[in-house]
């Protein structure tokens, strides 16, 4: 099994951190304010639909990654409950979530840092980013561990002084600022200014936004101790992107007006604008950067060790699975997720209205395809239980408003074609081994 080989250098303080750079990104900082325009202040109610899914899908997802913590995490639990098509599909799905992710995440940090340096052309800081990434997981998972928790851990502390801030404003404790009590929650067109269907595009932007956390469960089998590291793992991740989540849309739809154009372009420096902090913009620029980049190196990651699980199942080219010498660092996986990446990233400056929205589209209900699995493995893997589903529930309520929704059916038939695709690429594997006898797996036991 491809676990064995790889490198186990983690620490158990390495894995929330990893977990919450994929999940704490441009969905947060950036996306949230297409959330917000939608739901209004309800978003606190998308928000918690949405956490109360994930925390369902990642208790499963923890508790069957403790009995059996592999590389492949969820797709390899799929493989094992419902045969080889569910593996091939979760992994490959969730691979293309990240390294898509990547590209989205690349092209908003090098906005952000041309608005500063305006001489340098887009394409040159995308070059630098993904560079500085690429090394940084080919240099040794203890490295990248190691960097991504620093990395993470700004961000952590910069929303959680935002959060801080935003109580003393709320409870009129800062000079010369104040409270605006319960008037932007209630009287700019009321809670739910749209209805529940606002509050059902938020629960849809909030998936999104919550995809990634399933990395501290494909990390794990690179720790020392993975079945306890997971567990604890699991823990940390869900608590603090709950607070951080939550915390951070209930400040700004209390502290601003949520049809403030302001908060559409970027919620977090339409509070700081509001508050009055001097150089508010640049400061959150500053900030939104960090986790951009952070979210950039923790989905290298991710897309990296999903590609070398798929390798080790033989749904994948054998050349990818090479390894390291003394690091065990999968690189041929690595090089290969980070130049999917960059591709990404060309196709969105050469055709920024055609391929690239073509790409995020296809990739827009990739996580809820994901959820669907990792809840049916459980399932079947574990017994009937509540909480599969209550989340099966669930899963299938977003999918069914996103094919009634306009905005949203784009993206989700786009999804269920490459599906499609992928289940059409198992069923000939399946034939092609009725004839001829399964192979043999191209990476070592």
């Amino acid at each position: 099994m491809t676990e064995r080989v790889l490198g186990a250098g983690l620490r158990q303080r390495h894995l929330a951190m990893i977990a919450l750079g994929g999940a704490i990104g441009a969905g947060l900082f950036v996306g949230s304010g297409v959330g917000i325009a939608a739901a209004g202040p309800g978003i606190l109610v998308s928000y918690l639909l949405a956490g109360a899914l994930t925390v369902l899908v990642m208790r499963m997802l923890g508790e069957m990654s403790a009995v059996r913590p592999v590389s492949g995490s969820f797709a390899e639990h799929a493989r094992t409950a419902f045969g080889p098509w569910a593996g091939l599909l979760a992994g490959w799905m969730y691979w293309a979530l990240l390294v898509v992710s990547v590209a989205a995440e690349a092209v908003a940090a090098a906005h952000i840092v041309g608005g500063w340096v305006p001489a340098v052309p887009g394409w040159a800081w995308v070059a630098v980013f993904m560079g500085v990434f690429t090394a940084s997981n080919l240099t040794g998972v203890r490295n990248f561990g190691e960097l991504e928790f620093w990395f993470a851990g700004l961000k952590i502390a910069a929303i959680a002084g935002f959060l801080l801030l935003g109580v003393l404003v709320v409870g009129g404790l800062v000079p010369g600022t104040p409270s605006p009590g319960a008037g932007h929650l209630l009287h700019d067109g009321g809670f739910l200014p749209h209805g529940w269907h606002g509050v059902a595009v938020g629960v849809v932007a909030a998936v999104f936004a919550f995809g990634g956390l399933e990395t501290v469960t494909v990390a794990a089998a690179e720790c020392a101790d993975p079945a306890r590291a997971v567990r604890a793992g699991v823990r940390a991740v869900m608590w603090r992107v709950a607070v951080c989540y939550l915390g951070s849309m209930a400040v700004v739809v209390t502290l601003v007006p949520w049809n403030d154009p302001a908060v559409a372009d970027g919620p977090y420096a339409a509070v700081m604008g509001r508050i009055g902090v001097p150089g508010a913009a640049d400061l959150m620029k500053a900030v939104v950067l960090v986790a951009l980049l952070s979210a950039m190196n923790a989905n290298v990651y991710g897309s990296s060790r999903m590609l070398y699980a798929l390798v080790g199942r033989g749904d994948a080219p054998r050349a990818l699975g090479r390894l390291g010498g003394r690091s065990g660092v999968p690189y041929a996986a690595v090089l290969a997720s980070a130049a999917f990446g960059f591709v990404s990233v060309v196709l969105s400056m050469v055709w920024p209205r055609t391929v690239f929205p073509f790409l995020l589209h296809s990739i827009g209900a990739a996580i809820l395809l994901v959820w669907a699995l990792i809840a049916a493995s459980h399932l079947r893997l574990r017994g009937p239980s509540v909480r599969a589903a209550a989340a099966l529930a669930g899963i299938g309520g977003v999918l069914l408003f996103m094919l009634g929704d306009a905005a949203s059916r784009t993206q989700l038939l786009t999804t269920g074609g490459w599906a499609v695709g992928l289940l059409a690429v198992a069923w000939a594997r399946s034939l092609r081994n009725a004839r001829t006898g399964p192979g043999t797996d191209p990476l070592p036991s």
